[in-house]
């Protein structure tokens, strides 16, 4: 699926059939068995992502692929091994490709394939956010908004393997018994809906759970003032994601009187600050 200029996905992504390029000593040929569609992915066609690929360009970030055959210099990969992408831009919405070695990164086969296609970006982020921004104890909490979203998911899985407790925003809609239940069952502690953060009611889960020194936000505007409410003096607000497109408006009071910290995080930015040998 090839884009040759930017604009709305439906107006210039094509599907083409293409040559699959010859195979280098250090390429490896893989074919793709799934791939996702991330936000980014959609924002890198439009042109709007800080992250941008030469035109023309192959779209999708993440994905997962079978090595069919490698060059005669590649030691770490051989047919059959699972591959994801090692780095954003790769360009997944493909059936097969050819890739430098260095641009993969082996992953079990044994887990399960929509697990390993979403595995390089909302895992990799939930778990850098609840490890990087407050030393978290078991017994702690986290309070997040957009909490079904593929990092809202993530989080509440490593949370519950970290025995931090976590409360988890999401917004209301006619099936939310339903949605409770699968975050219920995915090991959430709380699910809440954004009216609720602003009930007095709220105080009754600080009963059980102390309150949250770590908030996470992809959705901006008045969900997550009102989270930030929640948060202990000298808590911290990340944020990586602002899907309802409007800005984190923050009460002076907040700063002055309860010091509370206002982060930011960005998955392909951590890689480059912590490529290997650099």
């Amino acid at each position: 699926l090839l884009y040759e200029r930017h604009g709305e996905p439906a107006a210039v992504v094509q599907l083409k059939h293409v040559e699959v390029p010859k195979l280098g000593d250090c390429d490896v040929y893989v074919k793709m068995l799934a791939a996702p569609i991330n936000p980014a992915d959609i924002n890198m066609i439009q042109g709007t992502y800080p992250l941008q690929s030469p035109l023309p360009a192959v779209g999708g970030n993440e994905g997962v692929g079978q090595v069919l055959e490698v060059g005669r210099c590649v030691t770490a990969l051989k047919p059959g091994d699972w591959v994801i992408p090692a780095d954003a831009g790769l360009g997944t919405w493909r059936t097969q490709g050819v890739f430098p070695e260095q641009m993969l990164l082996k992953v079990p086969s044994d887990i399960p394939v929509l697990c390993a296609a979403t595995l390089s970006v909302n895992p990799c982020t939930a778990f850098r956010m609840l490890a990087d921004f407050e030393s978290l104890a078991p017994g702690d909490s986290v309070i997040q908004n957009g909490a079904n979203s593929g990092v809202g998911q993530a989080v509440i899985q490593i949370a519950r393997a970290s025995g931090i407790k976590t409360i988890n925003v999401v917004r209301d809609r006619p099936d939310l018994p339903k949605l409770v239940e699968r975050l219920m069952a995915l090991g959430a502690d709380h699910v809440i809906t954004e009216e609720m953060l602003r009930k007095p009611e709220m105080k009754d889960i600080f009963k059980s759970i102390p309150r949250p020194r770590l908030a996470l936000n992809c959705v901006g505007g008045k969900s997550t003032t009102e989270m930030l409410r929640h948060l202990q003096p000298k808590g911290t607000l990340v944020t990586y994601g602002g899907m309802a497109k409007q800005p984190v408006m923050v009460p002076v009071s907040a700063f002055i009187f309860r010091d509370l910290q206002l982060r930011g995080f960005w998955m392909t930015q951590w890689r480059k600050d912590h490529a290997q040998g650099e």
